[in-house]
């Protein structure tokens, strides 16, 4: 297992796949390993991969989203790890659901909002303001803001696109305040000889010196060194998303959301409350950095105009 997983980690860093993706299409694969009682893959096929699909389904009972996960996990295995084709067939799929994204009321986000404060407050603020994602927010470096356009580059979101979103006026403030505060921190480190900062894509040999300059390091950046798990390099990353996570739940039990909200929730309700004042739809999904416009029409069925924009009778 362990040369698999070494040659498994090799062609998942060629291809440029995030860490948490990386991570987790190894746990499938164990899991795959295990379900079969440890037989190597190289002696399995469509058959085992279909009785694991099959099981996932009908006695695990995971959703259709986690299934199509562990499928791209062993895809991935059999293709690119093992170059093996493989076709699956006859394998038992979750029922689908529908399931519409929960959003907060204006009303409730400026609750959340006024329950928060520092760096969590300024992550809510991007998120709600912008629409960005978590880990969009944790990832911003300080070139990627321009305040002389009131622009922020998201660089390397989902499915690896770049893309221009606003800078809400209300986050310009706390925007300076953590720059400042990266900056303090970058020139303690190379005040100790750390000037490594992790750079996606190898970029690392393109700019060399990216280390020591201010501009590629991260607004968020962690309070603590750590090393890098692929290049072994001690340097300063960002945040862990878990100090913007609990602060958010926390903020939202103290404004009294009783709704299973959480930090996606900001980027629900920012697409929802543009569409609700009139915004079109294909601007929303610019921001949004959506490939297919269907995906955006998820937030027409949560407008606050009742069912279809029609009025209740008993309004009436």
């Amino acid at each position: 297992m362990a040369k698999l997983q070494h040659v498994f980690h090799q062609k998942m860093r060629a291809a440029h796949y995030a860490l948490n993706t990386e991570r987790a299409y190894w746990n499938w694969i164990r899991r795959y390993l295990h379900f079969h009682g440890m037989r190597h893959p190289v002696d399995m096929g469509s058959q085992e991969v279909s009785m694991f699909l099959s099981n996932l389904a009908t006695k695990e009972l995971v959703s259709g989203s986690t299934q199509k996960q562990a499928l791209s996990a062993l895809v991935f295995l059999y293709e690119k790890v093992l170059c093996k084709s493989i076709e699956i067939e006859n394998w038992v799929k979750p029922r689908k659901t529908k399931r519409l994204p929960v959003v907060f009321s204006v009303d409730e986000a400026r609750r959340v909002l006024a329950n928060m404060e520092g760096l969590p407050l300024l992550a809510a603020q991007l998120m709600y303001g912008s629409g960005m994602r978590l880990m969009e927010v944790l990832r911003l470096r300080i070139k990627d803001v321009d305040f002389g356009r009131n622009e922020i580059c998201i660089r390397q979101g989902k499915g690896a696109k770049d893309r221009f979103t606003m800078l809400p006026d209300l986050a310009v403030d706390g925007l300076h305040l953590a720059i400042e505060r990266a900056k303090a921190l970058h020139q303690v480190a190379l005040a100790e000889g750390i000037d490594f900062v992790h750079m996606p894509n190898q970029l690392n040999k393109k700019y060399p010196n990216a280390g020591k300059q201010l501009p590629w390091q991260f607004i968020f950046a962690s309070d603590n060194l750590s090393t890098d798990p692929i290049s072994k390099r001690r340097g300063r990353h960002h945040m862990d998303e878990g100090l913007i996570r609990k602060p958010v739940k926390l903020a939202i039990a103290q404004a009294q959301i009783y709704k299973h909200a959480s930090c996606h929730t900001f980027r629900h309700s920012f697409a929802t409350h543009l569409l609700e004042r009139g915004q079109d739809i294909r601007t929303v999904q610019e921001l949004l950095g959506h490939a297919n416009v269907n995906t955006t029409m998820i937030y027409t069925h949560v407008l606050n105009r009742g069912g279809k924009g029609v009025a209740s009778p008993l309004d009436a």
